[in-house]
């Protein structure tokens, strides 16, 4: 509930992720663009490879949920 990335980290992954949010809200940042990612249930995103990316808030009321997914880039 309220979780979020740090205000100075950035997830650069080596693997392809995709994320769902099963229950509650999220919203993600993606660095170099100026609109958010906005989740809700059943809500899914695709981030390539290196990707950089940051949670910038989850549901402070309920919990959030998610499903993701990882898979080498090659």
């Amino acid at each position: 509930r309220g979780q979020s990335s740090p205000s100075d980290f950035w997830y650069d992954q080596d693997e392809h992720e995709w994320v769902a949010v099963l229950a509650g809200m999220a919203q993600l940042q993606i660095e170099g663009q100026e609109q958010t990612v906005i989740l809700l249930p059943g809500d899914s995103y695709h981030l390539p490879a290196h990707t950089k990316h940051r949670v910038g808030w989850t549901a402070p009321d309920q919990d959030t949920i998610w499903l993701a997914v990882f898979w080498n880039a090659s």
